[in-house]
């Protein structure tokens, strides 16, 4: 297959997310955009950054550039603007888009036409047209185009809107939804069939993100609101609607985007691969879906990537209690260890290990070939003895004394295991 996707911008939550789903796949080679230095740096192998804000006149002459020097065969917009953007000239793009057309993405990308387009649906939320024609406090107010929660307000009277309305001509005005919030992610093949419809609880927001969420049973009259959207609009590959329950408990919609959902992570890893099956998609395949029979929970914090101004060739690392955990292996410094063994970055593990180390690393699977070299050495010796300084090299111990030895003795960096997360590429 051999494809090249660009994914722009890549440092976004919904960017992170099609890094995720994709790294691993076949015949796919990622290439993440910027306009802007993000976290995408951190975990896209290949990376451009200072790419042009869409809004710049020559957006597409660059993004354009961009697919001719990296040949690339589609492009996965990774925020709801870059969506309508790229969507909008599709013609002029060099590249596929991985969204719906058009229309679709103008009617999703406004909350007052997705509204009016389902006015007289009994899970359109009521939307007044002024202030003066609430005749139920409180209301809520969010901007006609946005996401997230950001510009949104509950105003509890007539006073409180007219406040937010001056501040903000552009708010619409809904009922108020006091309910439970859920997102339903959905993929559309090219004949237009909703393939798949799943929906989580959105159980615990920060800044418009679902920071906790979790897959629930599909009710029948959200499944009803997925078919009716799909055959109202022109949806292809991944998409999502959020709805929300109103005060007698029935599910109102919030919103529509044709894109990839950072937290569909969740049905991901319950064997549905939504940029996956979209890439798939418009390659011309028919898909099959296998959903597996669990729920599955997600909680979110934020994640540490570290960038080190150091290079070395030649890690000397001890085994009790740096390798090991307890009686087993260490898996956190073990994908270290195998990173710099894809990275022909020699290992040399130096131990005073009670036992015969090679007996106990046939105990413990693993491989003593792993190791350029093994120093067993007595209690009573000095490690740094046994180092060379043919090569730019760090130490890793758990033991401060060690690691205090070998900093004075060579100046070299030294790292107990609390600082192995430092040296981890997420790269791929």
């Amino acid at each position: 297959m051999d494809k090249n996707i660009l994914v722009f911008p890549c440092g976004s939550e919904i960017g992170l997310e099609i890094n995720n789903a994709l790294k691993f796949a076949k015949g796919i080679n990622l290439i993440g955009g910027s306009s802007i230095a993000d976290h995408g740096k951190y975990v896209y192998k290949n990376y451009i950054e200072n790419i042009p804000n869409i809004d710049d006149p020559g957006f597409i002459d660059a993004i354009n550039k961009v697919i001719e020097e990296e040949k690339i065969d589609f492009i996965f917009p990774a925020h709801d603007s870059v969506v309508l953007k790229l969507s909008q000239h599709q013609e002029e793009v060099k590249a596929v888009v991985l969204t719906s057309d058009q229309y679709t993405s103008e009617i999703c990308r406004s909350k007052k036409k997705t509204y009016e387009l389902f006015d007289g649906e009994t899970f359109n939320p009521h939307m007044y047209s002024h202030v003066n024609e609430v005749d139920q406090y409180p209301v809520f107010l969010k901007p006609n185009v946005g996401q997230g929660s950001k510009g949104v307000a509950l105003a509890n009277s007539k006073e409180e809107a007219e406040y937010y309305l001056d501040k903000n001509s552009d708010l619409l005005i809904l009922e108020y939804l006091p309910g439970k919030e859920y997102t339903i992610d959905c993929f559309t093949d090219r004949h237009g069939t909703l393939r798949f419809s799943g929906m989580r609880e959105r159980r615990r927001i920060k800044t418009g993100i679902s920071v906790n969420s979790q897959t629930i049973p599909m009710e029948d009259s959200v499944k009803k609101i997925a078919e009716k959207i799909n055959e109202t609009l022109n949806l292809r590959g991944m998409w999502f609607f959020q709805v929300k329950e109103d005060a007698h408990g029935n599910y109102k919609l919030l919103e529509i985007a044709p894109r990839i959902a950072g937290t569909m992570n969740l049905f991901r890893n319950k064997g549905i691969n939504f940029p996956l099956l979209t890439v798939f998609d418009r390659l011309g395949y028919d898909v099959e879906i296998i959903e597996n029979d669990y729920a599955v929970e997600v909680d979110r914090a934020f994640t540490n990537r570290f960038n080190l101004d150091l290079e070395f060739e030649r890690v000397y690392i001890d085994f009790d209690d740096t390798v090991t955990l307890g009686d087993k292996v260490n898996p956190y410094v073990m994908m270290f260890i195998y990173q710099c063994l894809a990275k022909d970055i020699e290992l040399i593990l130096i131990t005073k290990h009670v036992h015969e180390i090679r007996d106990t690393l046939r105990k413990l699977k693993i491989d003593e070939n792993i190791f350029k070299e093994i120093v067993h050495i007595k209690k009573e010796d000095f490690k740094h003895i046994y180092f060379n300084h043919d090569k730019k090299s760090i130490f890793i111990d758990d033991s401060y004394q060690e690691r205090k030895q070998i900093h004075d003795e060579f100046g070299l960096p030294v790292f107990d295991l609390d600082a192995i997360e430092s040296l981890i590429d997420w790269r791929y």
